[in-house]
C-alpha cells in the first residue's frame, strides 16, 4: 500500500523530572471533537499510557483552519502550549465553503499566499488566506512554543461509487501533504489509512459507523479512526510520540491479521506494564508470536465483566476494528458473580447459559438495563465475531491461588463449565484455562506457586503470567488456523 507519510527533522521531547506531564494537543473539527463524542480525538486516550502523557482534545465542531484561529481557538491551545507538547492538526471538512456568506469559513484554494479581504455576514472585515498559509501558521507558531506539530490528512466520508470509497475530501488531502513536505513536517496521511479499511470492510459494515449522515461517525467507528491514526503515528521512524503509546492495543502492521484478546484483569492488568507488580497472562503472550505474521491486540479492561466489557462500549469498539481472517480469543468470569446491581460496580451477570433476563435500573449509571446470563454474552461474542468473517475462541477464567485438600480449586461447575458448553453449542474452539493452569499449580505445590501470587490470590506476577501465558499458547497450538502464527 502506498504511504504518504512523511517525517522532519524533529527534535526529542525534552522532559524534566519536575515538569508536567507532556500533551498531546487535538486542532480539528467535528470529526476529532463533536458533542455526541463521535470523533476520533476523545478515544485517542485509549491508546496511551497516561501515567506518562496526556491528551487534550482542543477540536470544535463546524471549525475550518480560519475560523479556528479567527474565533481565538488557536490562540487559546497556543498558550497553553509548552515544550515537548505536541499538537495534532486535521482540517479540511468545513474549508471549502465560502469565504463571504453563509457561515463564511471557508479559505482560499492552495497552499500559496494570496489573499482577499472581505466583508462577512457579521459586517466585519477580515483578510482570508489560503488553506495552506493557515496550516503553516499552526506549524511555525507551535515550534516556536517548542512544541511540536504533526499534520494528518482529513477523515473519509461514507460515500461510495462504483464499489470504491471516497478516497479524498477535495483537495485538502494533498494541500496537507503538500506542506508537510515544504514544512518538514511529519504527516500522517489518515485518510488513506481510513479508506483502505473501509475498503476491506465493505459498505454495508462501514453504513453502521456512520448512525445519522456520511461524515459523523458513531462511538465505534471513532474509535475504529483513533486506532487508525495511532497506527498512522506509530509508522513514523523515529518519531518520539511511540513511546507514549501502550503496548498492543492495536495493531501494528494493518495488512496482518491480528489476534485480538478481550477480557478482565487476569488477561491486562492496569496498562500492562506490571507497574502495580499485577501482570495479565496477555502481555507475554505477545513475544509468543511471530510479530511479522499477526498483530497481538490486548483490548482487556481490568474490572470488567463480560455484561459491562459490553455495556460499556469496549466490545463495540474492539469489534469495530475487527477484520476478515482476525481472531477474538475471549476469558471472562473471574467478576461476573459480582452484585448484579449495586451503587459500587454493578457489574455481575446471571448465573448459567440460558436466555433468561432481568431489568433493573442500574444504581450505578442511572439507567435501565437488561441484564442476562454469563452464556448469553459469550454467545453475543462469538456471534458478532463471525459476522464479521473472525474466528472467536473461548477461554475458561485463569483459577485463583486458591486449594482445598492440596489442590488448586476449580470452577468446572460453574464458570468454566458454562463456558465450555457455550464453546461446544457454537462449535468453536475452547481453551481450558481453568484445568490447565490448575493441574501444573498442583504439580508445582502451594509454597511454589504462592511465589506467582505477590498482591493477592487472583493476580500473578510477571514470572505468574509468563507461566499462563506458555499455556495459553499450548492451548492455541489445538487451533489449527493459529499455528504458522506461533514462535
Amino acid at each position: 500500500m502506498r504511504k504518504y507519510i512523511l517525517w522532519s527533522l524533529l527534535a526529542p521531547f525534552v522532559l524534566h523530572a519536575d515538569a508536567d506531564l507532556p500533551v498531546i494537543y487535538v486542532a480539528g473539527d467535528s470529526t476529532a471533537k463533536n458533542v455526541n463524542a463521535r470523533g476520533w480525538g476523545d478515544p485517542l486516550a485509549h491508546f496511551v499510557d497516561g501515567s506518562k502523557i496526556k491528551i487534550d482534545n482542543r477540536a470544535r465542531g463546524g471549525r475550518s483552519a480560519r475560523t479556528f484561529v479567527q474565533e481565538g481557538l488557536w490562540s487559546a491551545l497556543q498558550a497553553d502550549l509548552k515544550p515537548g507538547d505536541t499538537v495534532l492538526i486535521q482540517f479540511g471538512h468545513n474549508d471549502g465553503g465560502p469565504v463571504d456568506k453563509d457561515k463564511a469559513r471557508g479559505e482560499l484554494p492552495g497552499v500559496g499566499e494570496e489573499t482577499r479581504e472581505v466583508a462577512t455576514p457579521n459586517g466585519t472585515v477580515e483578510v482570508v488566506h489560503t488553506f495552506g498559509w493557515y496550516l503553516r501558521k499552526f506549524v511555525d507558531e507551535t515550534r516556536a512554543k517548542g512544541a511540536h506539530p504533526i499534520l494528518l490528512t482529513p477523515t473519509v466520508r461514507n460515500i461510495w461509487k462504483d464499489g470504491q470509497v471516497e478516497r479524498e475530501f477535495g483537495q485538502f488531502a494533498r494541500w496537507t501533504r503538500e506542506v508537510a513536505v515544504a514544512e518538514h513536517v511529519l504527516c500522517v496521511d489518515a485518510g488513506r489509512l481510513i479508506a483502505e479499511r473501509y475498503q476491506s470492510m465493505g459498505a454495508q459494515q462501514v453504513l453502521k459507523m456512520f448512525p445519522e449522515d456520511h461524515t459523523h461517525t458513531s462511538p465505534a467507528g471513532a474509535e475504529l479512526t483513533a486506532a487508525l491514526t495511532v497506527a498512522g503515528l506509530k509508522a513514523l521512524e523515529g518519531n518520539p510520540l511511540r513511546r507514549f503509546f501502550s503496548r498492543a492495543v492495536q495493531p501494528a502492521n494493518l495488512l496482518l491479521p491480528t489476534l485480538w484478546l478481550i477480557g478482565d484483569s487476569t488477561v491486562r492488568n492496569g496498562q500492562g506494564d506490571g507497574s502495580n507488580g499485577q501482570w495479565g497472562w496477555g502481555e507475554p503472550l505477545v513475544d509468543l508470536f511471530d510479530s511479522s505474521k499477526i498483530n497481538v491486540v490486548n483490548r482487556a479492561l481490568g474490572g470488567r465483566s463480560s455484561r459491562t466489557f459490553v455495556s460499556e462500549g469496549q466490545w463495540a469498539r474492539v469489534l469495530a476494528q475487527v477484520k476478515p481472517g482476525d481472531f477474538v480469543v475471549m476469558q471472562f468470569g473471574h467478576n461476573d458473580s459480582s452484585p448484579v446491581n449495586d451503587n459500587s460496580r454493578a457489574r455481575g451477570v446471571l448465573k448459567g447459559i440460558g436466555e433468561q433476563s432481568e431489568e433493573i435500573d442500574n444504581m450505578l449509571t442511572g439507567k435501565h438495563e437488561v441484564v442476562h446470563t454469563y452464556g448469553w454474552y459469550l454467545r453475543l461474542f462469538i456471534r458478532e465475531a463471525r459476522a464479521k468473517s473472525a474466528v472467536p475462541m473461548v477461554c475458561s477464567p485463569i483459577p485463583r491461588d486458591e486449594w482445598k485438600d492440596g489442590r488448586v480449586k476449580r470452577s468446572g461447575d460453574s464458570w468454566a463449565g458454562w463456558a465450555r458448553s457455550v464453546a461446544a453449542a457454537e462449535k468453536v474452539a475452547f481453551l481450558d484455562l481453568n484445568t490447565r493452569i490448575a493441574d501444573r499449580y498442583d504439580a508445582l505445590g502451594e509454597a511454589q506457586v504462592a511465589e506467582l501470587f505477590k498482591t493477592d490470590h487472583t493476580h500473578t506476577s510477571r514470572t505468574g503470567a509468563d507461566l499462563n501465558a506458555r499455556i495459553v499458547v499450548e492451548a492455541l497450538r489445538s487451533v489449527e488456523q493459529l499455528t504458522s502464527y506461533l514462535k
